[in-house]
């Protein structure tokens, strides 16, 4: 063996964080663990809905807050395109889990990833996701 991980591959993930040193740090840690087939990362939530295709992702992880368009807007959207995707949300407001039980009562607690949270848990709750 010369060190090369197993082509286990599990997913598809879109990252979407208006800040980009988020969405790097996030792309650099799904994409080193190796278990994803496509890592794909935006820092404008308007882009990543106008490239958002059916089919294309096995979830989608999504800030909160973002200008022009929220992670709540924003899921509503991508759900209308792509109804099978998973989805959750990262959220460094402690009231994320109220303001979704507010006009989003499908959603259940355990779509949110409360910000900050280590490399390690974020591959944990995303690999759960994904199974």
């Amino acid at each position: 063996m010369t060190g090369e991980k197993k082509n286990t591959r599990i997913g598809r993930i879109l990252v979407v964080d208006d800040e980009p040193d988020i969405a790097s740090l996030l792309k650099m840690a799904l994409e080193h663990d190796g278990s994803f087939d496509i890592v794909k990362t935006f820092d404008d939530p308007t882009l990543a809905l106008s490239d958002f295709k059916a089919g294309l992702y096995d979830l989608v992880i999504l800030d909160l807050t973002m200008p022009n368009i929220d992670g709540f807007d924003l899921f509503q959207e991508m759900r209308k395109i792509d109804n099978k995707v998973k989805f959750c949300f990262l959220s460094g407001r402690e009231t994320c889990c109220d303001e979704s039980s507010n006009g989003y009562h499908s959603m259940s607690n355990d779509m949110f990833i409360r910000k900050p949270i280590t490399i390690t848990n974020l591959l944990k709750e995303v690999h759960k996701r994904l199974r």
